[in-house]
This record gives C-alpha cells, structure tokens and sequence, in this order.
C-alpha cells in the first residue's frame, strides 16, 4: 500500500501545483491591460517555478545506499518553489489621452495574451493526466481490496 499512497501523493502534488500555474497564467490574462500597479508601473507578468520534491525514506535510497549510481531523478512529486517576475521590456503603445502617457507613449504589461492560452492549456492538460493517474491508482487500490475479499 505504501507504494500507492506515495503514487497518489504524486498525483495530488501535480494536481496542487497545476492549480497554482494556472491561478498565475490567470492572473497575468487579467492583468494584461494594467497600467499602473501599487508598486508603480505596468503590470509584470509573473511564472510559476516548479521543482521536484526530493523523495525520502523511498526505493531510490534503498538503491543509492546499495551502489546503484544515477538514481537522483527519484522524486514524491512537484511543487512550486517561487513565483517571480518575468524580465523584459514592456510594450510601448502610442496613446496622449492616457493619464499615465509619457510622451504620447504607455508603457504596457509584458504579457502576451497568446502566449499566456498557451501556457493555460499546458496547464490544464498536465492537470487533467494527474487527476486521471490518481483516479486510476485509486481504482487499482480498490481492485486489490475487492481481490482480498
């Protein structure tokens, strides 16, 4: 069972952190005509950082303390380390009437709407095969309970 509750643990941490991604890609597609921000300036876009959640306690250790060699790409999961500011310029769009005008020109949020449906969808599917591989790792566990009977 140990096994299947650490591929459900997998599973679950994908799920959280694909959320988050696409809470992120969101909230830049909102924010793609913000102008003026708390912190002063247009809108930056913003990118979620995953990293793998180093496993423990796992078969990769039984391996590595065996001799095995190359067994570090053992993982219990993702997880989202950071969430930065992207760098780049802003785009430049020609508008006097705008209050925030410099010279007849408005710095822009460096988000681009396509780019950001791309990244959406990216997300959206990687959320789809992780709930899909929890459900059937579920469904496995109840397979081998309903076998016991």
């Amino acid at each position: 069972m140990a096994g299947w509750m650490g591929s459900l643990s997998i599973s679950a941490s994908g799920l959280t952190a694909q959320r988050l991604v696409m809470d992120v890609v969101s909230n830049n597609i909102a924010n793609a005509d913000t102008t003026r921000t708390p912190q002063g300036g247009p809108y930056r876009k913003e990118i979620a950082i995953l990293q793998p959640i180093a496993a423990s306690g796992s078969f990769a250790d039984a391996l590595q303390q065996a001799g095995v060699q190359n067994v570090s790409n053992a993982t219990d999961g993702v997880q989202v380390s950071a969430i930065v500011q992207a760098p780049g310029p802003f785009k430049l769009v020609y508008d006097p009437s705008s209050p925030d005008a410099v010279n007849g020109y408005v710095e822009m949020p460096n988000v681009n709407i396509s780019t950001e449906m791309v990244d959406l969808m990216s997300a959206s599917r990687a959320y789809e095969a992780n709930a899909t591989a929890f459900d059937a790792t579920k469904s496995m566990m109840m397979s081998a309970i309903n076998l016991g009977k």
